[in-house]
């Protein structure tokens, strides 16, 4: 019997997360989430189509990123909205890093239209590289290597 090959993305962690979260309209819905909205018709405020939206919040709540919850309005019937899980919330670093390229090289000439900051006393942080010790290593100083979790070339 021939072994059969495993595919090359099948052990790369940008892969994996891009399956879900390559679609636009997921870190856009990721996004909202984090401004506090939850409900169907405050995600659709973003332009996505409503067959699209299903389908992606579908996604996000397979992958554990986003929760249903149940909510009714007096006098309405019973729906869900959906909030950030705890792996929904460790996406904050990810949609920062977006942010911060994209304010980079892709500027508006309006300034971020996010700003990141510290909720003890509203100061501005950034991303940074640190090291096992607390340490911020500069950028240029950190490279890409294989992990043990690799497939050969």
């Amino acid at each position: 019997m021939k072994a059969m090959a495993i595919p090359t993305n099948s052990r790369c962690s940008i892969a994996r997360s891009l399956e879900v979260l390559g679609q636009k309209w997921s870190l856009l819905i990721v996004r909202e989430a984090f401004r506090g909205r939850t409900r169907f018709a405050e995600f659709q405020k973003i332009g996505v189509p409503t067959d699209l939206l299903a389908s992606r919040l579908e996604a996000l709540v397979e992958a554990g990123i986003l929760a249903r919850r149940p909510y009714q309005e007096p006098g309405q019937r019973a729906r869900v909205e959906y909030v950030l899980t705890p792996v929904g919330e460790d996406l904050l670093p990810v949609l920062a890093a977006l942010s911060e390229w994209g304010d980079e090289y892709l500027p508006t000439g309006h300034g971020p239209a996010t700003v990141y900051v510290d909720t003890t006393d509203d100061r501005p942080v950034r991303l940074a590289f640190v090291d096992e010790e607390g340490r911020v290593v500069d950028p240029d100083k950190v490279v890409y290597r294989r992990g043990p979790g690799a497939l050969e070339d």
